[in-house]
C-alpha cells in the first residue's frame, strides 16, 4: 500500500467503526481490511439452532399479503433501475389474477401504463407512459388449475436528475386508478467520488417469516438500493391447489409436471410493495424461478414482473444484464441460461466489460445466484462449468466483489481464483440466506463422511466440470478435509448483508444476523482494491498455464 493509503484507511475505519459500534477504540481496531488477509478460515456453530429458523411461510390469510386494492386500481409497486441515474422503472399490476381451470386472461390494452412524476409531492409536472403485458402460467393436465396474472405495467421515467428524490403516482387516470403519492431517489451520478450511501444484498428470500424479519433489519439500515440474488418467491414448492411441501419432489413425486402456484408472486409482491415502491430494488434469476410449464417456457413470472435494463445495457434479455449506480458498474449474470464461450451472455459480457471506465467506475462488481466457492455441501461446485467459462473473463477485468445467493447460509471468501489465493481477485460473498422456507445449509462438504459424490455434481445447464483437484492441498480429492484456505468465514443464520462504497479504493461490507439487534454486526470487513498493484490485464504464466496480475 502507498504511504498516503495508511491514513485514509485508518480514518475510514475510525468513522465507520464509531456509527456502527458506538465509536469505542477497540470497536475500531476490531474492523478488518481484506489487505490483512488471506484470513484463517473461520466456521462459527451457533449453540441454539434455534436461531437458524423455523422457516414458516406466511399464510394467504396474512393482512401484508392480501389484496388491498379495488378495481384496476394499482399495486405491488416497485422502483427499479436503469443503466444510470438519469433514469428509473417503475413497475406495477392492475386488476386481479386468475387461478381455474378456465381461465380468460385481462387485456393489457385497457388499461393505460402512466406515471405522474415530479420533484414536489403536491406537484407532479411530468408524465410518462410505458407498455403492459400479462402472462399465464398453464397445465393442460386434469386436477391441475391455471393461471393468468393481473396486468403487468412498466415505465420508464427518463430525464431525471441524479442524488435526487422524486415523488410519483402511477396507474391510469381515466378510469380513474391512479396510487397514492409515493416518493423514490435516484442514484449519484457516475464517478469515482459518488456512491449511494448503502447497498442492501439479499438471496433467496421467499415469503416466510424469516423473511420479515430479514426485511425489518434491512429497512431499519436505510438502503439506497436493494439486489436480490435469486429465489425470489419459491412459489414453485406449490402444488396448483396452493398445497406447499418443504420437499416437493417427496411430497409430489407422481405430478405430470412440476407445478407451481403462481399467487405466491402475487402476495410476495403485496408484502414488498411499502418497501420496493421507494427503494429501488434489482433481481437476477435464481432455479426457483424457472418454473417450467407443459409448451416448454420457463421464467415467464420473473421476467414479465420485473423491468430490467436488458435493452439499455446491450443485452436484450432479462437474466443477464448491466447498471450503474454511482462510482459502481454491476454485472447481472444469468446462472441458468448458456454462459458457455459461444454464447450470447459470453459475447454480452465481452462486450459490456470493454465499455468498462475504471476513472469513472472504479468498482466493477458482478452477481448471479449460485456460487462458485461455497464450502457447504448443499450445492457443492454444482455451477463448476460455469465458472470454467467465465472466471478468466471476470479476473482478468479485474473484478472486485462478486455477490451470490442460492446456498442458504453466509460465507466470505479470501480473495480467490482458479481456487488458489490470490491478493488481485474478487473477494466472493455468498448471501443466500434471506428466510426462504428451505431452511438453512448447515453440513459443510469439508466435515467428515459429507463429501458429496461427483458423479451426482452434473451441472444444471447440462454440462459436468466438477472433477477431483488436481493440485493443491486437496490435490486427487473432490473436497478439501478441513475448511477450505479460500473460505474466510462462514455461519448458517439468516440474515442481510450492506455494501458502503466509500471512495474508489475502500468498501466496508457488513452482514447482518437476523437474530442480532439491528445495531450489530455479525460479519464486518473493509473490502480495499489497489488499482496501483493489481493490473486489469494480467498475463498468462507459462508455467502454470494461469493468469498472474503485475505486482
Amino acid at each position: 500500500m502507498e504511504n498516503w493509503a495508511l491514513p485514509i484507511a485508518m480514518l475510514l475505519t475510525s468513522t465507520i467503526a464509531a456509527r456502527f459500534d458506538g465509536g469505542s477504540s477497540a470497536a475500531e481496531s476490531s474492523i478488518p481490511t481484506t489487505l490483512d488477509g488471506p484470513f484463517t478460515p473461520v466456521s462459527v456453530n451457533l449453540e441454539d439452532e434455534g436461531f437458524r429458523g423455523n422457516a414458516v411461510d406466511l399464510p394467504e390469510t396474512d393482512p401484508r399479503v392480501v389484496r388491498r386494492v379495488k378495481g384496476f386500481e394499482p399495486e405491488q409497486i416497485s422502483v427499479s433501475l436503469s443503466v444510470s441515474a438519469d433514469a428509473v422503472w417503475i413497475s406495477w399490476v392492475s386488476g386481479d389474477f386468475q387461478m381455474a381451470d378456465i381461465i380468460q386472461p385481462l387485456n393489457p390494452a385497457s388499461v393505460a401504463s402512466t406515471v405522474r412524476y415530479g420533484r414536489l409531492r403536491n406537484y407532479l409536472a411530468f408524465k410518462a407512459t410505458g407498455h403492459s403485458l400479462i402472462y399465464n402460467q398453464i397445465y393442460p393436465f386434469v386436477g391441475m388449475r391455471n393461471y393468468s396474472s393481473g396486468i403487468i405495467h412498466h415505465v420508464l421515467l427518463t430525464g431525471l436528475e441524479p442524488d435526487t428524490r422524486y415523488f410519483y403516482r402511477c396507474g391510469d387516470p381515466s378510469i380513474p386508478a391512479m396510487s397514492t403519492t409515493r416518493a423514490f431517489k435516484t442514484m449519484p451520478v457516475s464517478g469515482p467520488k459518488s456512491y449511494p450511501k448503502r447497498i442492501a444484498v439479499v438471496g433467496d428470500l421467499g415469503l416466510t417469516y424469516n423473511t420479515t424479519s430479514t426485511v425489518n433489519h434491512m429497512k431499519e439500515n436505510k438502503p439506497d438500493l436493494i439486489l436480490l440474488l435469486g429465489d425470489v418467491t419459491y412459489a414453485n414448492l406449490y402444488l396448483t391447489n396452493g398445497t406447499g411441501s418443504d420437499c416437493y419432489s417427496c411430497s409430489f413425486p407422481n405430478t405430470p409436471i412440476h407445478e407451481t402456484y403462481q399467487p405466491r408472486w402475487d402476495y410476495w409482491a403485496r408484502f414488498m410493495e411499502p418497501t420496493i415502491s421507494e427503494i429501488p430494488i434489482m433481481v437476477v434469476e435464481g432455479n426457483h424461478e424457472k418454473e417450467e410449464q407443459a409448451n416448454g417456457r420457463t421464467f415467464e413470472a420473473y421476467s414479465s414482473r420485473f423491468a430490467f435494463p436488458g435493452e439499455e445495457s446491450g443485452s436484450h434479455s432479462t437474466f443477464y444484464y448491466s447498471f450503474k449506480a454511482g462510482g459502481i458498474h454491476f454485472i447481472m449474470l444469468g446462472a441458468y441460461v448458456s454462459y458457455n464461450k459461444s454464447g450470447d451472455q459470453y459475447k454480452w459480457l465481452q462486450r459490456d466489460l470493454a465499455t468498462v471506465d475504471r476513472t469513472v467506475t472504479p468498482w466493477l462488481i458482478a452477481t448471479w445466484h449460485a456460487p462458485w466457492y461455497s464450502t457447504y455441501k448443499s450445492h457443492y461446485r454444482e455451477v463448476e462449468c460455469m465458472r470454467v467459462e467465465m472466471e478468466e473473463l471476470l479476473y482478468s477485468n479485474g473484478v472486485d466483489i462478486v455477490l451470490t445467493g442460492h446456498v442458504h447460509a453466509y460465507e466470505r471468501s479470501n480473495r480467490v481464483y482458479n481456487y488458489t489465493l490470490d491478493s488481485c481477485a474478487p473477494i466472493h460473498l455468498i448471501i443466500g440466506d434471506g428466510g426462504n422456507r428451505e431452511k438453512m445449509a448447515i453440513s459443510h462438504a469439508d466435515d467428515l463422511g459429507n463429501c458429496p459424490d461427483p458423479a451426482e455434481t452434473p451441472d444444471d445447464m447440462g454440462g459436468f466440470c466438477a472433477f477431483n483437484f488436481t493440485s493443491g492441498p486437496a490435490e486427487g480429492k473432490f473436497c478439501w478435509n478441513r475448511q477450505p484456505d479460500y473460505s474466510a468465514y462462514r455461519e448458517s443464520s439468516f440474515g442481510h448483508g450492506i455494501l458502503e462504497v466509500r471512495n474508489e479504493t475502500h468498501a466496508l461490507w457488513t452482514w447482518h444476523r437476523n437474530q442480532d439487534s439491528y445495531n450489530s454486526t455479525g460479519d464486518q470487513i473493509y473490502i480495499v482494491r489497489q488499482p496501483d498493484k493489481c493490473s486489469i490485464l494480467p498475463k498468462l504464466d507459462s508455467k502454470t498455464n494461469l493468469l498472474v496480475r503485475d505486482s
